[in-house]
């Protein structure tokens, strides 16, 4: 080949010179391509041909793990095709620009209206909400409401409001700390115990003061997919409020649980329901079965919306309420959210939740079985996903199996649990739609295959390391009858 007789330099003035004979942007796409690396720092001089351009991209993202095999992620990578139209068609719309785009705007409002609706906003009462990138954002609104109420009552007492606090547990989202550290709020955060991974009633009591803004709560958890005691949270906080007159409100991260508990758990009391239950995010983007990124942020009430984090605009066109930390974003992922809740309706959204604990219990089941693993949400578990740590018997980490499933290109991932339990080593697989039951049997079986492949190589190790031991014994015998 024409590299292995060239050197670098001769190879790098030959590709100048060609180029410098072509104005053929296909020309020097292909020999961008196939002899130069992509540009990195710098724009190029020269259009290159979009088709080649559109290749060389392609080609490198081919690199990139296979979404339907990344089991570490909650977030939807497979719409219905009808969807995929929507939000193709819809995709060059900004979401902010009212005046030009109302009617994506009235969609918004018909999803919040569902969702609130769904979380059992008493109907005396105006809920409302906005969407947001993610639940990142929408939780980071939320709790920028509840410290604008507790500033706001602590002034109208002329009382200091100076030292905010905000109570939750190690087992939420890393944005309820950026929260804390971005907005100059104290984090009071509770650690796990070492076989209970979720938030502790009597602890939240314990650290509860007139200066906290708001309790934190999660509805499926990243780590295990379980969810804090949230009505028995409720219903201390009702204690506190009728001894001490603070009234504390809850905020509930249903970034996960929140398209999931409501139609397959639906006596769970965790919503608008429980009456310190003030706020709630959902990622319509995990089990909303819409793509990155769209969450959404709703309050049980008008009046818990503090009118001072609302801002008006009016460059757009006509004047425009806003309330979110970012600005421009795309109506697609709003518009195909309504396009679901249609299309599913609460039936299609209970069978297809169903379905996925069916098949979550499944791969539960077959991997207890085998004696190698040790299921940590058997019976707790709100969410499709499957807590795990290996067996005491099995000679190697969770870290060595996650590296030897990823070589099958399952990518599973292993980590230690938070503060109090950061010597427990576990692993979590999220069952998802784009997951067929034969391909549970197909990822069942690679596990199995990995572990016995890991065992042969450290036996294979262990008899080397025996073999070499021999050797020295034999010639240490020998010298010493020579």
């Amino acid at each position: 080949m024409l590299s292995s007789v060239l050197s670098d330099e001769e190879l790098e003035e030959l590709m100048l010179e060609l180029e410098e004979l072509s104005d053929d942007p296909i020309v020097r796409s292909l020999l961008a391509f196939y002899v130069k690396r992509s540009p990195q720092y710098e724009i190029p001089e020269k259009p290159l041909a979009p088709d080649m351009v559109y290749y060389m991209i392609s080609n490198e993202l081919k690199l990139d793990g296979n979404p339907a095999l990344n089991l570490a992620s909650f977030v939807t990578t497979e719409m219905d095709e009808n969807a995929d139209k929507l939000f193709m068609e819809n995709a060059g719309k900004n979401f902010i620009d009212q005046d030009e785009y109302p009617y994506s705007n009235w969609i918004q409002d018909r999803v919040i209206n569902i969702l609130a609706r769904l979380y059992h906003a008493p109907v005396e009462l105006e809920p409302v909400g906005t969407s947001a990138i993610g639940s990142s954002e929408a939780i980071l609104l939320g709790l920028l409401a509840h410290k604008w109420n507790w500033r706001k009552k602590r002034e109208a007492e002329r009382k200091p409001v100076d030292k905010p606090n905000i109570i939750f547990g190690e087992d939420v989202h890393v944005v309820w700390k950026k929260f804390a550290r971005y907005f100059d709020v104290e984090p009071r955060i509770l650690p796990m115990g070492h076989d209970k991974f979720v938030l502790d009633v009597d602890m939240v009591r314990e650290n509860l003061d007139e200066n906290t803004i708001c309790v934190g709560t999660v509805l499926g958890t990243t780590f295990t997919g379980e969810t804090d005691p949230i009505e028995e949270i409720n219903q201390m906080l009702e204690e506190v409020k009728e001894e001490k007159g603070w009234d504390i409100p809850i905020h509930v991260d249903a970034a996960s649980g929140g398209f999931v508990v409501p139609f397959i758990f639906p006596d769970v009391k965790w919503d608008f329901q429980l009456s310190h239950v003030k706020t709630i995010n959902v990622s319509g983007h995990k089990y909303g079965l819409v793509y990155p990124g769209i969450g959404f942020l709703l309050f049980q009430d008008k009046a818990d919306l503090p009118d001072d984090l609302i801002f008006e605009v009016n460059y757009l066109g006509g004047v425009m309420p806003t309330y979110n930390l970012n600005f421009s974003k795309g109506a697609s992922t709003v518009i195909t959210q309504y396009f679901n809740l249609l299309n599913l309706g609460r039936e299609g959204y209970e069978g297809l939740m169903h379905v996925l604990m069916l098949n979550t219990n499944y791969l539960s089941n077959l991997m207890e079985k085998s004696g190698k693993f040790k299921i940590l949400n058997k019976e707790s578990k709100v969410l499709p996903l499957v807590a795990f740590e290996l067996d005491d018997k099995v000679p190697f980490d969770v870290f060595t199996l996650s590296d030897r499933m990823r070589q099958k290109g399952w990518i599973i991932p292993a980590y230690t649990l938070p503060k109090n339990a950061e010597d427990r080593a576990i692993m979590r697989i999220v069952i998802r739609l784009t997951l067929s039951r034969e391909q549970i049997n197909i990822l069942y079986n690679d596990l199995m295959d990995a572990c016995e492949s890991i065992e042969r190589d450290i036996d294979s190790v262990l008899r080397e390391i025996d073999k070499e031991e021999k050797l020295e014994l034999s010639k240490k015998f020998h010298d010493s009858i020579c």
